[in-house]
């Protein structure tokens, strides 16, 4: 009997409609049928998860079963993760071992890393390194016009990733150069800051914590570093709860789901209770609606709203440093923090109110008029910070136009922006009911 052409095309509306909801399974994309294969002969087991290309986040891992809380998602072997005990077994161990004074396990990882990517065919961990990024977006990527874009206290932060990067590769070109009897190149050819960039950036982005014992051919710093191929296809999520942890037991890093997930669907992990700004410099991406996010308050925006005349300005500021509350000052969902509005109350104390700065700080109501004027001032710093995110999305429009290699690099931002926007506008609403009852 003929399918009716009803049923069919109602059949493949059905199904673009799954890949938009559910992703696009790539399980047949010849990198992963390498990478599976290459795992198993590890002694990975068959999974539920599948790699899949989804609308809102890009590659991540699909689930074929539905998962019920307290399910084990993921056991990856010991033998396929790469940690400092897979650099000391490589030809690379030798040369660590005999380096004075000791490396870094981060900079004993990067060796590692761009090593094998350099032995390209000849690697034996080539499956895992064919499916790692080949850029990456974190801000030490991301091109300078792209950085003054960002937030401040990122952008401060985005300057010192960088720096730090730089201040790496610097203090190890001599270990490099001591590594030329394993290549025929010039090793400041294959160790070049863009392969350190590179490296830094995967091993930032994608391990997983596992504690090591303390080696001596290593420095001080914690090794406590492990990458997971496959494992690391798993995207975040802030709304998910996950127990992961190495198994002494069966020698395999597990993953325990406690949500539960349907069938086809995205499975996700949680990163930690991270707001956009810490997303965006560690792992290079940024999650919408982020329940943990914020937008911060520098301490020279708190100062523009406050007459430069006040006597007691100085001494107030010295309160609020004694206390800590010159920093992490925050809009969120919720509206201004408890800090922010502390901070605000002890500067907006008149002259006869100063002595009672204490009680400020406990969040006693010293008056209706401190009262009355820090919810003013705060309403102020949401509109000033309002404008100038949108001012920034103009620019961000603007670029994307004019500058289309930078697209990536801009759209992230942009999406960064976007967030805080929406985060100002829920505080704007807050603040306007607030300015409501009180008046």
């Amino acid at each position: 009997m003929k399918k009716s052409r009803g049923r069919t095309s109602r059949k493949r509306r059905r199904k673009h409609l799954q890949r938009f909801m559910y992703g696009v399974n790539c399980s047949h994309k010849l990198e992963y049928i390498q990478l599976k294969k290459w795992l198993k002969d590890r002694g990975f087991g068959d999974s539920s998860l599948r790699p899949a290309q989804f609308w809102g986040t890009g590659r991540g891992l699909m689930t074929t079963k539905a998962l019920q809380a307290g399910e084990l998602v993921i056991s990856l072997p010991e033998k396929c993760l790469v940690t400092t005990s897979t650099v000391l077994n490589s030809c690379l161990g030798e040369y660590i071992m005999k380096w004075k004074p000791p490396v870094s396990p981060l900079i004993a990882l990067c060796t590692f890393l761009i090593a094998e990517k350099h032995a390209g065919e000849k690697s034996q961990w080539k499956p895992y390194l064919d499916v790692l990024p080949k850029m990456y977006t974190c801000p030490v990527c991301l091109e300078q016009d792209v950085v003054q874009l960002l937030p401040e206290p990122l952008r401060k932060q985005a300057q010192e990733q960088r720096t730090t990067v730089h201040e790496l590769y610097m203090s190890s070109k001599a270990f490099f150069s001591s590594l030329q009897s394993l290549f025929a190149e010039n090793t400041a050819t294959i160790f070049n800051y863009s392969a350190l960039e590179w490296a830094w950036c995967t091993i930032n982005t994608r391990t997983i914590y596992m504690k090591h014992s303390q080696r001596e051919c290593f420095s001080l710093e914690p090794d406590v570093y492990a990458l997971a191929p496959y494992l690391d296809l798993l995207n975040h999520s802030p709304n998910v709860q996950v127990k992961a942890a190495f198994n002494e037991q069966s020698r395999s890093y597990e993953i325990q789901t406690n949500s539960q997930c349907k069938k086809y669907e995205e499975v996700f992990i949680c990163y930690g209770p991270h707001d956009n700004q810490r997303l965006l410099l560690e792992y290079g991406f940024v999650a919408t609606d982020n329940p943990h996010s914020s937008v911060c308050v520098s301490s020279d925006t708190l100062l523009k709203f406050f007459p430069p005349l006040d006597k007691q300005k100085n001494a107030k500021l010295s309160i609020l440093k004694d206390h800590d509350l010159l920093e992490n000052l925050t809009f969120g969902w919720d509206g201004p923090s408890w800090r922010l509005l502390t901070a605000l109350k002890v500067l907006s104390l008149g002259g006869d109110e100063f002595t009672c700065w204490r009680r400020a700080l406990l969040g006693d109501v010293i008056s209706t008029r401190n009262e009355q004027q820090a919810l003013n001032i705060t309403t102020k710093i949401c509109h000033f910070l309002t404008e100038e995110t949108q001012h920034v999305l103009l620019q961000i429009s603007q670029m994307k136009r004019d500058k289309e290699n930078l697209k990536q690099q801009l759209t992230l931002v942009e999406t960064l922006r976007l967030e805080d926007l929406k985060i100002l506008q829920k505080s704007a609403e807050i603040l306007c009911n607030l300015n409501m009852t009180t008046i």
